[in-house]
């Protein structure tokens, strides 16, 4: 048998590479420091000579070099350029030097092409890579355009046989692993990007079948996951401390107008940060200090921008997500923007907050069930995956509907790259070409 393939989990904020173990088992690779997942991050440095390729780091090491304050671009949600208009231009790093979206994806995927050969000792020439039920909501062209981008993306960096597998489905298969009886199981998967779920009968009379077409009854998803929360948390509690939402001055015969809010929505998305820091966007936001009356919210805006501190922030969105969630009220140290200025939010603001995306989340988990004909109450198990399933008052209101499950929580950041390890063994098993 011709071992000479991986399953690739490239996701939102983390990634995770299978290979082939011994007896038949998938074993995950330690890709940093023995950490069987990475951040899915690449920090370009722009302190290099200007006519050669810039130096990168990737992982853990890339979100240290932003924090260390080195001189480059960070760039993180990776994926959510696939599909985008993005990822047809370029992206600059610094010292007047950019490079193509399509660049910084190919370029994190061979680190982790490079890092599985290195634990492996071999080439490695095939791949089975994860994809979400939707790379893009209801836009079947653009999603499609989501996937090939990826597949040419792992083409480049050498593999020569690429096969996509749907994430919840990655995750069934490693759940399936520890059943004793068949179940009825609606796989969550909601991670940094994406909320996906698939219906799908499991069991152990059932795993050994090549072909599953059967037992899946149905797969739904949205684009909307635990970024977007992020997102939500960032212009609800931290972007109006820089002018969000506010006015300007009051003129003579005319009622005050509020100030332009795209600069702020970039700021809250973390693929569209690098977006705000170039020097005309810059320029031009410096000039608009006249539209705000309170010049104090434009004067933090500017320090924002011209110490980019944007990513910073993304991170203090997130804090908030989490602590309001488990411990009923979080706070966000913003000194970095400005001496003592800091933010509060409790548990309920928070919820408020993302309701909307938490609402379309379990409209899709009840659309699944509706699109495989089952009623919620049929269901026997919801089996919990993701890094967005710690968010506790979201797995509740995903299980208020069905009743009858027991709530299963898996790996929430393993599971999906166990399971298209799964998936990839089974395709290639027993001698397979």
């Amino acid at each position: 048998m011709a071992e000479d393939w991986c399953a690739i989990d490239f996701g939102t904020s983390n990634s995770a590479v299978a290979l082939p173990g011994p007896a038949q088992a998938v074993v995950l690779v330690g890709l940093e420091d023995e950490q069987p997942t990475m951040p899915t991050a690449v920090f370009y440095r722009s302190d290099g000579p200007v006519h050669a390729a810039p130096a990168c780091e990737y992982g853990r090491a890339a979100l240290a070099a932003y924090v260390d304050g080195i001189e480059g671009r960070l760039m993180r949600s990776m994926k959510s350029i696939l599909g985008s208009d993005l990822l047809n231009q370029h992206t600059e790093i610094g010292a007047g030097r950019s490079v193509p979206y399509t660049d910084v994806v190919e370029g994190y995927l061979r680190r982790l092409k490079s890092r599985a050969e290195g634990h492996r000792g071999a080439p490695l020439r095939r791949a089975v890579i994860g994809r979400p039920v939707h790379f893009v909501d209801d836009d079947p062209v653009r999603d499609a355009q989501a996937q090939a981008a990826l597949e040419a993306a792992a083409r480049r960096v050498g593999f020569e046989e690429v096969h996509f597998h749907y994430e919840p489905l990655a995750a069934a298969l490693d759940h399936e692993r520890t059943l004793a009886d068949d179940q009825l199981v609606l796989v969550a998967d909601i991670g940094g990007g994406t909320s996906d779920f698939s219906l799908i009968r499991l069991g152990p009379q059932r795993r050994a079948r090549l072909a599953r077409t059967e037992d899946i009854l149905a797969h739904h998803g949205v684009h909307v996951a635990g970024t977007d929360f992020d997102r939500r948390l960032s212009l609800s509690a931290l972007m109006p401390c820089l002018g969000y939402g506010s006015f300007g001055p009051a003129r003579a015969g005319r009622v005050p107008r509020e100030v332009p809010s795209k600069v702020y929505f970039d700021l809250a998305t973390w693929h569209l940060i690098n977006t705000v820091y170039g020097p005309a966007r810059v320029a031009e936001l410096r000039r608009m200090r006249s539209d705000y009356a309170d010049l104090q919210l434009h004067t933090r805006l500017m320090t924002v921008l011209e110490h980019r501190l944007g990513h910073g922030l993304a991170a203090h969105a997130e804090h908030l997500k989490i602590a309001a969630a488990s411990q009923g009220h979080a706070r966000a140290d913003l000194s970095a923007v400005e001496p003592d200025l800091a933010v509060t939010i409790d548990e309920a603001a928070a919820g408020r907050a993302i309701e909307a995306d938490c609402t379309r989340i379990e409209q899709a988990a009840l659309e699944t069930a509706r699109l495989g004909g089952i009623a919620p109450q049929a269901v026997q198990a919801v089996y919990l995956t993701g890094g967005s399933t710690g968010l506790a008052p979201l797995v509740q209101r995903i299980l208020r509907h069905f009743p009858q499950a027991l709530a299963v929580r898996g790996d929430p950041f393993a599971s999906v790259a166990r399971g298209l390890g799964e998936a990839a063994r089974r395709r290639w098993a027993a001698g397979a070409a």
